[in-house]
């Protein structure tokens, strides 16, 4: 009898520390809730830092063709890939057919990895860079952490849409020469 007193008794003892710490962590939540804080599940539009209107920053860089590249030369659409993302390549070929209505000089194309059926695909459809997606120079200036990631830029070199599909780009505001089917004249033209 005595064992069965002190198992009651213990079974109890943690009832209460159980029930302590489910009204902790509720009451955590509803104040990181109130404050803003962290989600555990972000929307599409958390997975951006850069929203339509900020500036992206200063990079320079080579496509594939060995063209240089710069904030300044990107207007139009521009994409993250990496050779280890499965959405990168179910996105692939829908991306390609779309990137080619707008012409290959309206599309920038960031590929990381090693990654050569992907680059292939892209080439012409795109001016394609191959580079760092951690860190590199154009990752780091638009602040872009995942792929496929997908910016329109104005030619003020703000973000005029964000989304990981060209559907959900709002094409519309491409600037009149960046237009579907019309190609970016080429720098110093």
């Amino acid at each position: 009898m005595p064992f069965v007193v002190a198992a009651v008794v213990l079974f109890g003892a943690l009832s209460v520390l159980n029930l302590l710490l489910t009204v902790g962590i509720l009451r955590r939540m509803r104040a990181d809730a109130a404050a803003g804080g962290p989600r555990t599940n972000p929307g599409p539009g958390d997975l951006f830092t850069l929203k339509p209107g900020s500036p992206v920053g200063d990079f320079s860089a080579v496509t594939t063709d060995g063209d240089p590249v710069t904030r300044e030369t990107a207007a139009g659409v521009v994409a993250f890939f990496s050779a280890n993302c499965e959405g990168c390549h179910v996105l692939l070929p829908s991306f390609v057919e779309r990137a080619r209505t707008l012409g290959r000089g309206n599309v920038l194309a960031v590929v990381g990895g090693d990654e050569p059926d992907t680059v292939a695909a892209l080439e012409p459809v795109a001016r394609v860079i191959r580079a760092e997606l951690d860190g590199g120079p154009v990752a780091h200036a638009f602040q872009n952490t995942w792929t496929p990631a997908l910016y329109l830029l104005g030619e003020d070199g703000r973000v005029a849409g964000t989304g990981a599909r060209l559907d959900e780009l709002p094409l519309h505001v491409l600037p009149p020469h960046v237009q579907p089917g019309r190609p970016v004249p080429a720098a110093g033209n």
